[in-house]
C-alpha cells in the first residue's frame, strides 16, 4: 500500500478533519481525568466520567445511525464538531471560574459524548464515498493510522500543555482550536452524500442495524469480542492513579502514559498497512486479544515506569489487529444505505467497551484496589478470548478477510 489515496482531495482533507479532532479529543480526557481526580481523589469518580460520556451514546443510538443515513453524513459531521468545540469551551470556562467540584464537568461530558454519538456513525460510512471501493480496505488501514498517530500526540500534547499552563485551561482552549480547525477540514470537502435511506421513518428502519449485526455472526462475534475484552481489560480510567500514586509522576507523565497504547497501535496498524493479513485473520485476532490481557496483567502489577510504559504499548498493538478485523468486516459487508445505523450498532460496542468500561475500572478500582482490578481484568480479558472462539467459530475459522463474507 503507498500513498496513492491521498491523491483524492477530500481523503486528504477528511484525514486532516480526523487528526486534528482526535488530538482535541485526547488531550481533553487527559485534562478530565487529571482535574477531576484532583478535585476528587476517588476512583469511581474517574468511572463516572466514562459513564455519562457512554450514556448519550446508549441512549441516542437508535436515531444516531439512522441520522446518518437519512441526512447528509457531511453535514452531521459539522454539527457534531460544533459541538465537541463548544463543550471544550464550556470546560474552559468552568476552569476560569475556579469550580470546585466535578458536576459541571460531567454535565458537559453529556454534551460532549452526545456530539461523538451522532458524529461517530456519520465519520465512519463518509469514509466509503471518498475512495472507490477496491482501495476500501487501504483507506481503513491509512485512516486507522491517522487516528492512532493523533492519539499518540494527543495525549502527550495534553499532560505537557497542562503542566506548562498550570492547570487545565489551556489544555480546553487550544482542544476548541483544533475542533475548529477540523469543522474548517470538513467544511471545505467537496462531497455530498445526501440522503442513502429512501424508506419512511418507522421503528423497523431504526432497528434495521441491530437486526443485521445480529445476523451477521462474523460481525457480531468481532465486536462482541472487542466489547467484553476492553470492557473489563481497559486500564485507561486508571491511569491518573497509576501515574500519581503508583509511578509517581505528574501530567506529563500521564499523557505519555495514555500515549503509550496508540503508540502501540500505530506501529501495529502502519505494519498492516504494508503487510496486511493474508491468513488466518481470526486466530491472530483471538491471539492478539490474548496478548492484550497479558499486557494488562503486566501493567498492573509493575511499579516501574518504563516497564508499564511498555506494556501499555504492546496492549495498544495488540489490539489495534482486533480493530483492523472488525472494521473491514462491519464496513465491507454492509450495504451503504445501512452503514451509518449498523456503525452505530458498533460504536454502542465500542463505546461500551471504552466509556462504560472506564466506569467498571472505576466501581472495581474502588471495591478491590487499583492494583487488584486491572490484574482482574486481565485474566478476565483472557477468559473472554476462550469464550468467544468457543461460541464464534465461524470467527475462529476465518483466513483471508476479503473472502470472509462471500
Amino acid at each position: 500500500m503507498g500513498l496513492r489515496l491521498f491523491a483524492y482531495r477530500d481523503f486528504r482533507l477528511y484525514q486532516c478533519a480526523r487528526f486534528f479532532l482526535t488530538i482535541a479529543i485526547q488531550m481533553q480526557s487527559v485534562a478530565v481525568g487529571w482535574q477531576v481526580y484532583d478535585l476528587t481523589r476517588r476512583p469511581r469518580d474517574l468511572g463516572i466520567v466514562g459513564l455519562v460520556q457512554f450514556l448519550p451514546m446508549i441512549g441516542l443510538s437508535p436515531i444516531t445511525g439512522h441520522t446518518a443515513d437519512r441526512f447528509d453524513r457531511r453535514r452531521v459531521i459539522l454539527v457534531c464538531q460544533l459541538g465537541i468545540a463548544a463543550s471544550s469551551l464550556m470546560l474552559l470556562a468552568s476552569t476560569l471560574a475556579h469550580t470546585e467540584h466535578a458536576y459541571f464537568i460531567y454535565g458537559t461530558l453529556v454534551l460532549f459524548g452526545a456530539a461523538r454519538a451522532f458524529s461517530g456513525p456519520a465519520a465512519s460510512a463518509l469514509t466509503t464515498h471518498l475512495v472507490p471501493m477496491a482501495e476500501f480496505p487501504d483507506a481503513v488501514a491509512w485512516g486507522s493510522s491517522v487516528w492512532q498517530a493523533a492519539t499518540v500526540i494527543g495525549p502527550a500534547l495534553g499532560g505537557v500543555v497542562y503542566a506548562l499552563s498550570g492547570g487545565a485551561g489551556g489544555v480546553y482552549a487550544l482542544s476548541a482550536l483544533l475542533a475548529l480547525s477540523a469543522f474548517g477540514c470538513v467544511l471545505s470537502m467537496k462531497v455530498r452524500t445526501g440522503r442513502m435511506e429512501r424508506s419512511a421513518p418507522s421503528l423497523q428502519t431504526l432497528l434495521a442495524g441491530v437486526r443485521y449485526v445480529f445476523s451477521q455472526k462474523l460481525i457480531l462475534g468481532s465486536i462482541t469480542l472487542d466489547l467484553f475484552a476492553v470492557l473489563l481489560g481497559g486500564a485507561v480510567a486508571l491511569l491518573p492513579i497509576f501515574a500519581r500514586d503508583i509511578l509517581h509522576t505528574g501530567p506529563w507523565g500521564l499523557g505519555i502514559l495514555r500515549s503509550a497504547p496508540a503508540f502501540g497501535a500505530l506501529v501495529m496498524a502502519v505494519w498492516l498497512a504494508f503487510h496486511p493479513l493474508r491468513r488466518r485473520a481470526g486466530l491472530t485476532m483471538f491471539a492478539c486479544v490474548g496478548i492484550f490481557g497479558v499486557a494488562t496483567i503486566v501493567f498492573a502489577l509493575s511499579n516501574v515506569y518504563m516497564v508499564s510504559l511498555v506494556a501499555l504499548m504492546i496492549a495498544g498493538a495488540a489490539d489495534m489487529v482486533s480493530v483492523v478485523v472488525r472494521g473491514t468486516l462491519v464496513q465491507i459487508a454492509t450495504p451503504s444505505e445501512m452503514r451509518g445505523r449498523v456503525s452505530a450498532v458498533n460504536q454502542v460496542f465500542v463505546g461500551a467497551s471504552n466509556e462504560l468500561g472506564e466506569f467498571e475500572s472505576g466501581l472495581t478500582a474502588d471495591w478491590l484496589g487499583v492494583v487488584p482490578a486491572a490484574v482482574f481484568g486481565g485474566f478476565a480479558t483472557c477468559a473472554v478470548v476462550a469464550t468467544c472462539m468457543f461460541l464464534f467459530p465461524a470467527l475462529r475459522r476465518v483466513d483471508r478477510l476479503d473472502k470472509a463474507m462471500r
